[in-house]
């Protein structure tokens, strides 16, 4: 019998080191290198396609192979972009950098909340998982509200001492991960003596085979992935539009932190709400994220701030309550791959959204 808390113990510290970062601001460190907005806009999108790429091959591999040894897998692909990045001196090496990250992210997605679930459920207490992913959501939000105030900190230190940081993190998060157990559910241990290549098979025709059943879950994703991709989309132009508005420069940083702290509420609040209905909370979700962009038009500071923390709050709560009805519905030993279609929905929700919002942000 293993120790639940501290097997969760540890994948919290995983993510508190993976989400605190000097290299948050990476759009920051690259335009400060001399980087046109351009080149760096063609960066990104080598994120997202190499994301779109690995994201569902991932999930099957973690199910197939184990979520341990795909989460190791994603820590030492970081360590190698961060690599790249500290000794890249061009648009093609920085390209590789930032797909070597979009592909540990993949990696890293799906696998620890499929662990995290199947440690609960092997301990009889799935019913609390919706404690497991509050808290991660306000490790994130916590983490990236520190790392934006950090970012400054970063240019001044320089992006090879910023990345090299990353690699020691990366090492620490290794060492952790590797002291995890593996939890095989009673179906992956029926097949563990199948050919990897049937494994692989066997895990996307089921899988495939879940999204086309259960038309409920395929619902479920993308409504989170609109919610989710809105705020998203809303926080990344108030960067720009807080500063065009008016506000201090030396209080960028601090708005943009309380407007993570919304999350953090969000995250914890859903919590204190859990007979209230999906439908109800899906409404005021889209409400709040409705709001948040009104708010940002408003053109007050103050106000703008207001509608990215009321935002922030509405999608981590619905991103709770959303994972954890997912995870209840989802089948072990597919829970990764399936967990992996939810993060891939969400992608293509952003690739559809983030030229609309341009134009919306732009123009209105």
């Amino acid at each position: 019998m293993f120790d639940l808390k501290k097997q969760l113990l540890k994948l919290y510290s995983v993510s508190v080191l993976g989400n605190l970062s000097l290299t948050g601001a990476w759009v920051a460190i690259l335009a400060a290198r001399g980087f046109s907005l351009v080149e760096i806009g063609f960066a990104e999108t080598c994120y997202h396609i190499a994301k779109l790429i690995l994201e569902i091959p991932s999930g099957v591999l973690a199910d197939v192979l184990g979520r341990k040894k795909t989460l190791v897998v994603s820590t030492l692909i970081r360590i190698v972009a961060n690599l790249i990045m500290i000794l890249s001196g061009s648009l093609f090496t920085v390209c590789l950098s930032i797909a070597g990250h979009a592909s540990a992210d993949s990696f890293c997605s799906g696998s620890d909340s499929a662990l995290a679930y199947d440690s609960m459920k092997a301990a009889g207490e799935e019913k609390r998982y919706d404690r497991y992913e509050s808290a991660q959501m306000i490790i994130y939000r916590l983490c990236e509200g520190i790392s934006t105030l950090c970012a400054g900190f970063a240019l001044i230190l320089g992006y090879r001492t910023a990345y090299a940081a990353g690699i020691v993190s990366c090492a620490i998060q290794t060492v952790i991960l590797l002291t995890l157990k593996e939890i095989r559910t009673g179906e992956n241990a029926e097949k563990h003596t199948d050919s990897l290549m049937k494994k692989i098979k066997d895990c996307v025709c089921e899988s495939a085979g879940f999204m086309i059943r259960e038309k409920s879950a395929f619902r479920l994703m993308l409504c989170n992935a609109f919610v989710g991709a809105v705020d998203i989309l809303l926080a990344f132009f108030l960067q720009a539009r807080l500063t065009e508005a008016g506000i201090d420069e030396k209080l960028l940083g601090p708005a943009l932190f309380i407007m993570q702290m919304g999350g953090i509420i969000g995250a914890r609040g859903i919590l204190k709400l859990k007979k209230t209905s999906y439908s109800v909370i899906f409404v005021a979700a889209v409400s709040g994220v409705i709001g948040g962009v009104l708010l940002e038009h408003t053109g007050i500071a103050l106000l703008m701030t207001a509608g990215g923390f009321i935002a922030a709050l509405a999608d981590d709560a619905l991103q709770v309550r959303t994972n954890t009805r997912l995870q209840g519905m989802f089948p072990s030993d597919r829970r990764a791959t399936l967990i992996s279609m939810d993060s891939f929905t969400f992608s293509v929700v952003m690739i559809i959204l983030s030229p609309l919002a341009g134009w919306f942000f732009s123009v209105w």
